[in-house]
């Protein structure tokens, strides 16, 4: 139940703190003194979209705060945890909605939470109620969803949309595939080009290593024997060649050991350097050898490179980037390879999902063909204490052609409100205050399955006579039982049922601005305000309204 809202500063309301209590409440007052505010209210608390125009006049902000007290919790704390917001302490749910200039801002437990997260939270918490939603029942979607509540049918519901929407997801991968089937060929004759382009080109890791090296020096073979065979001179070659001038350095140092042995450790080192020399004079002409600049080696080089670097623009930066791409194309053209039998694996798994959403569905509509009839008779009980004491009620149900997203049926609630008269579909019912009272005796039949703490009732008591204002007020007070009802009346029958009165009036401040109040009556006020509503005065009023008290 809703144990207390705070608003500050939104439209006539600078203040208001409110501890409603539980059973069926009333609120009154006269035209314009703020009826609508309240709910605003609750509704902003709830998640209804809100702009700056709410804030009071002269106010930078305005603020809305509920708190709910949840016989269960577990529920709603499972689906906080998940949005990563504290679960409810003590069975107490709270909601802040902040409303600036600048933008909107909501809490739940001091979190802070998105708007879409709010009005989720809230359509569990409370149903809301107004004179011109009562064509909400017109929709046959709706109707559904309220025999369905019902009926008591969650688990077989679930089970269904499971199936239908493994029997969806499977049909569409299958008219996907076949709607490919056309593009195939072409994307084919693609794949099969550049598999080929790859393929022939033949190239290797190892000769990809080696290739840019190899090519550079066939192209600049004759700079590099031109270098090369100089320095091979210069080591070999020539009179005053590195190993002419070692030669002469040994001999001349085997005449200096001869005269001096002292000078044999560090002499020995010309050797090595005889060693050296000689290997470099080796390896020189060797590799000068080797130079032999071969044009057709260079052009095919050429072309090896540039073949490479064209793979490198159409399918990767580098040679393992081309490897993949290649792979990549090779299994599509498996899987397009194996469309065919792809696709009759599909249509296999299409059958079997359809088997399964119509034995899914099947069993579905047992569970409302079992509750129609039921539902039919504690309509008609509600509706005949509601004035409709020969009226008709049917809830039809109809094959689809097709299994549809909730089931295999639609239905279609006929009302037939006066004896004699052909049922009709209710969105056929023009008056407003016809809907009024077969929307109540619809929530009166639902009250045992619907779990929503709180209903909200705007007035749908317009447009209906004294004696059935009073009938509706009993079946709010009946609703009561089970739920916390908070009815926005203008009767003084309903008024007068009520567990708790609640008056709303509007004053003014020492500044000399408009406020709406909201206090709770009894006695001699309550008796005053039925009287004001009863739109007379003198002692036959009052006695009219103590009456309208004897329950």
């Amino acid at each position: 139940m809703l144990s207390l809202l705070k608003i500050r500063n939104l439209a006539l309301v600078d203040e208001l703190i409110w501890e409603p209590r539980a059973g069926f409440l009333g609120i009154t007052g006269e035209t314009g003194a703020g009826k609508s505010v309240i709910m605003g209210g609750i509704s902003l608390a709830l998640g209804e979209r809100a702009d700056k125009s709410l804030i009071r006049s002269g106010e930078s902000q305005c603020s809305i705060e509920a708190v709910f007290q949840l016989n269960d919790p577990g529920p709603l704390n499972t689906q906080l945890e998940e949005s990563g917001v504290p679960p409810c302490e003590d069975g107490l749910l709270i909601i802040r909605r902040v409303v600036t200039a600048s933008g909107n801002r909501q809490f739940i437990n001091s979190s802070p939470v998105t708007l879409q997260l709010l009005k989720s939270i809230g359509s569990g918490l409370v149903d809301m109620h107004h004179p011109e939603e009562h064509r909400s029942l017109t929709s046959q979607e709706r109707q559904l969803a309220l025999l369905d509540a019902f009926a008591e049918n969650t688990s077989p519901l679930a089970d269904y949309h499971a199936a239908y929407r493994a029997w969806l997801d499977t049909r569409q991968a299958c008219r996907s595939l076949q709607e490919r089937e056309m593009a195939n060929e072409r994307e084919l004759d693609f794949l099969r080009h550049q598999v080929a382009e790859i393929e022939s080109a033949a190239f290797t890791a190892e000769e990809v290593e080696g290739l840019e090296a190899r090519w550079q020096r066939a192209r600049n073979a004759n700079r590099l024997r031109d270098t090369a065979l100089p320095m091979a001179h210069m080591v070999d070659g020539e009179e005053s060649s590195l190993l002419s001038t070692l030669h002469q350095l040994v001999r001349s140092g085997r005449e200096l050991e001869r005269l001096d042995s002292s000078c044999a450790p560090w002499l020995e080192s010309l050797g090595a350097l005889i060693d050296t020399a000689e290997d470099l004079a080796a390896n020189l002409q060797d590799y000068v050898e080797t130079l032999e600049c071969d044009p057709a080696e260079l052009a095919e080089l050429e072309n090896r490179i540039a073949l490479l670097d064209n793979l490198k623009r159409k399918y990767g930066a580098d040679y393992e980037s081309i490897c993949e791409h290649l792979e990549a194309c090779r299994a599509k053209l498996d899987a397009i390879g194996n469309r065919e039998q792809r696709l009759e694996e599909l249509q296999a798994k299409e059958k079997r999902c359809f088997e399964e959403v119509l034995q899914a569905g099947k069993a579905l509509s047992a569970t409302r063909s079992a509750a129609a009839p039921r539902l039919e008779r504690e309509f008609l009980t509600h509706a005949r204490h509601l004035g409709f004491r020969q009226s008709l009620f049917t809830a039809q149900l109809t094959p689809l052609p097709e299994p549809g997203p909730q089931g295999l049926e639609e239905v279609d609630f006929l009302f037939g409100p006066n004896p004699g008269e052909p049922q009709k579909a209710l969105r056929l019912i023009a008056s407003s205050g016809e809907m009024a009272r077969v929307m109540l005796a619809l929530k009166s039949a639902l009250a045992r399955q619907d779990d929503t703490p709180l209903l909200i009732f705007d007035e749908i008591d317009a447009n209906v006579g004294g004696e059935i204002a009073r009938a509706v007020g009993m079946k709010m007070r009946e609703l009561g039982r089970d739920h916390q009802v908070i009815a926005i009346t203008h009767f003084p029958q309903v008024a007068a049922l009520a567990d708790h009165h609640y008056l709303i009036s509007k004053g003014q401040t020492t500044e000399g601005r408009t406020v709406s109040r909201l206090e709770e009556v009894d006695a001699g006020a309550r008796i005053a305000e039925l009287v004001r509503m009863l739109g007379t005065s003198g002692p036959t009023a009052e006695a009219h309204a103590r009456e309208l008290l004897v329950h």
